[in-house]
């Protein structure tokens, strides 16, 4: 990966400075103000009051065992910029059993960090995370930017979902708080536990809704993971773009998905790709969850993920912390060769519309096409249309039956779930207990044809190639989907919810 020189944009900040920390040849009692004289310490840094438009920058080739803490805050226009500078290999921070976190932007706003190598790695787990960006009883905390890390190795905890690679965290006990402008975007995030990139809030209940806004996770490379690869929670109007998910659920146990949201309204979800999610618990690609309102997801690729491509669900409402599911769209997406569970319906779901996505089931496969199961309720008013299930083993659709761990036995039909309704959909070969609208049709065998399934793959070992990696990867997406869809693709902006459509 190359190391990113920081451009001085600092016009208009009369006061601003230009700070440089070396490992080797620094001295904190210098003035750190030129590569002749940098500090050598972190603990400077965090000692340090940094003003708006001033930029640290780390040299190349450096490394430390001790935490980077930023707690000042930049402004509108001169945010503290911290990043690399030099030839050589990217500054690294390796923290394992010295600190929680490698980076942490603590109570702090307007601050962008780039082009720095993390590990946080330890022979016993617990709760560490890569980056943490922390707000607690701050009302809104805005204009926070981490691109370009390389952060691998964090030996965090499975046993919570609220540790990992990049969390980002707002807490309000006193104060509500929330983020505003928070983009996460070209990072590589490689051998963590238990979650690649995960938001934490406190502000997500029916009665207690106060959620970020603005927050943009792009373009992320994400393997082998614990846990989830990514969740968002508590947010209106996030957009997750473009990121690759690539065996998720490789040790946590219970429920996993590679890409998913919790508690959120208006999330977009587009033009990703999730493979090789190991569990069968969940162990989709792809999920629409807990006390969700109208999230999208468009354009995306789901493959050889164990637990199947697509989970929509939700237990029952309360009054106290659940609206359900309601209103998710899933359209324009391909499944290939995912396994157990296509599409899931599973609990408190109004609403849903599964529209012309295309599904490819692989020879020796038996899959759940679309099953309703239970979770203190039951689906009710979903549309599943125009769908091309192009099957080469065997498909089955139905309603749960009973459980074998991770397994779904399912019977004929969708009830006790309503007003689930088949329109328009497109059955090549083997199914089984088929919907209304394929019944009595004939169903012409199905071998998948010849074509270029051959995603382009990317060595976290080597970050270096990762710019070209990501550019590649898009490319050939775009091309995938337009090849499968018949059409051209055509990605939305996310949306937020109007005053009308408010919680409270």
């Amino acid at each position: 990966m190359a190391i990113l020189l920081l451009a001085a944009g600092s016009a208009g900040v009369a006061s601003a400075e230009v700070y440089h920390v070396n490992s080797v040849t620094g001295d904190d009692r210098a003035d750190g103000l030129s590569e002749a004289q940098p500090w050598r310490s972190l603990a400077r840094v965090r000692d340090f009051p940094l003003k708006p438009g001033d930029q640290l920058l780390l040299a190349a080739g450096s490394a430390w065992k001790e935490p980077l803490t930023i707690t000042r805050s930049g402004r509108a226009g001169a945010p503290i910029r911290i990043g690399a500078t030099g030839p050589g290999p990217m500054p690294r921070i390796d923290v394992g059993g010295v600190s929680p976190y490698g980076v942490a932007i603590l109570n702090a706003e307007y601050v962008t960090i780039s082009g720095i190598e993390i590990t946080n790695d330890a022979p016993a787990p617990a709760p560490r995370f890569g980056v943490l960006i922390s707000a607690e009883d701050r009302g809104v905390t805005r204009g926070i930017r981490v691109n370009g890390m390389y952060i691998h190795d964090v030996s965090g905890t499975n046993a919570r979902k609220d540790n990992g690679g990049i969390v980002f965290r707002a807490l309000g006990p006193r104060i509500a708080t929330r983020f505003h402008d928070l983009a996460i975007e070209r990072n590589i995030i490689w051998r963590v536990d238990r979650s690649g990139i995960a938001g934490i809030s406190d502000q997500v209940t029916a009665h207690n809704w106060f959620p970020s806004e603005k927050v943009v996770i792009r373009d992320n490379y994400v393997e082998d993971i614990g846990g989830d690869g990514i969740v968002p929670r508590g947010t209106d109007g996030a957009l997750i773009e473009h990121n690759i998910v690539r065996h998720a659920g490789s040790r946590a146990p219970g429920y996993v998905a590679g890409i998913w949201q919790w508690s959120t309204d208006n999330s977009l979800i587009q033009l990703n790709e999730a493979a090789h999610t190991q569990t069968r618990y969940d162990g989709q690609g792809f999920d629409s969850d807990f006390n969700s309102r109208w999230t999208t997801i468009l354009y995306n690729y789901s493959h050889d993920n164990a637990g199947g491509f697509l989970l929509i669900c939700s237990p029952r409402l309360n009054d106290k912390d659940n609206l359900g599911n309601r209103g998710t769209v899933a359209r324009f997406n391909v499944s290939r060769n995912d396994g157990s569970r296509i599409v899931q319906l599973a609990g408190n779901v109004t609403g849903a519309l599964v529209e012309k996505n295309v599904v490819h089931v692989g020879p020796d496969m038996d899959v759940q096409m679309v099953v309703a199961t239970q979770w203190d309720g039951w689906a009710r008013d979903v549309r599943i249309h125009d769908n091309r299930f192009q099957v080469a083993g065997t498909a089955r659709y139905g309603s749960e039956a009973g459980r074998d761990g991770p397994h779904y036995l399912i019977k004929a039909g969708f009830a006790p779930a309503a007003f689930i309704r088949f329109k328009g959909n497109s059955y090549l070969g083997r199914h089984v207990d088929l919907p209304d609208d394929g019944a009595d049709r004939p169903m012409p065998a199905y071998a998948e044809q010849a074509t270029d399934w051959q995603v382009p793959t990317f060595d976290p070992a080597s970050p270096e190639g990762f710019a070209d990696f990501i550019v590649r990867h898009r490319s050939w997406m775009l091309a995938m989907l337009e090849r499968e869809l018949g059409e051209p693709v055509k990605l939305r902006q996310p949306q937020r919810s109007a005053f009308f459509q408010a919680r409270r």
